[in-house]
């Protein structure tokens, strides 16, 4: 099995990163952001624009990086790549689906902190616990993304398969977990 091409994996961590947090930050309307978590159409719709502005901008980063570099990559590798990185993030941006997730593994009260007290709006800061791990997962797929899209041949589906199973083991957790905060509720 052909090993990761190292330098194009390097190569491709930090412009993928700085593409997400552009995408994710200020590419992302305020309306997306308030609107992609709600279980309607229009939270559907809200997070599928915001989910093609983050794979648009890690596909120019992506081609900046083959382009100034000359480095050739399989074009498979770079769909397989982005399409882990826009299915996690649309998955996870849901917010329930990521609250189920945080409930299976444990995290329920870690996602709580920094948040407001009820009857409040006393959290003046940026980040809350359920933020800090949005931007985990997002990272970690950032990883995965860029793993795959220097692979090549049998790792290539190796790690397309590695990567399908992790997004179906989040989601059947995540689906445990919102069963567990059903009951609770």
């Amino acid at each position: 099995m052909q090993p990761a091409d190292l330098a194009l994996l390097g190569g491709l961590a930090l412009p993928l990163f700085a593409a997400h947090n552009l995408a994710d930050h200020p590419l992302q309307p305020s309306e997306w952001a308030a609107t992609k978590s709600r279980c309607d159409h229009e939270g559907r719709v809200a997070c599928a624009k915001h989910v093609v502005v983050v794979v648009l901008a890690q596909a120019l980063a992506v081609l900046a990086v083959v382009g100034l570099t000359g480095t050739t990559v399989s074009p498979l590798a770079v769909l397989a790549g982005i399409g882990f990185t826009g299915w996690s993030h649309y998955w996870f941006d849901r917010r329930f689906t990521a609250a189920g997730l945080y409930e299976a593994i444990g995290k329920t009260g870690f996602a709580r902190l920094g948040t407001p007290r009820p009857g409040t709006d006393d959290a003046p800061h940026l980040g809350t616990g359920a933020y800090r791990m949005d931007q985990d997962w997002h990272i970690l797929w950032l990883a995965i993304s860029a793993l795959i899209i220097a692979s090549t041949g049998l790792l290539l589906a190796v790690l397309a398969s590695a990567a399908t199973i992790l997004m179906v083991s989040a989601i059947l957790a995540s689906r445990y977990g919102r069963r567990v905060l059903d009951q609770q509720a």
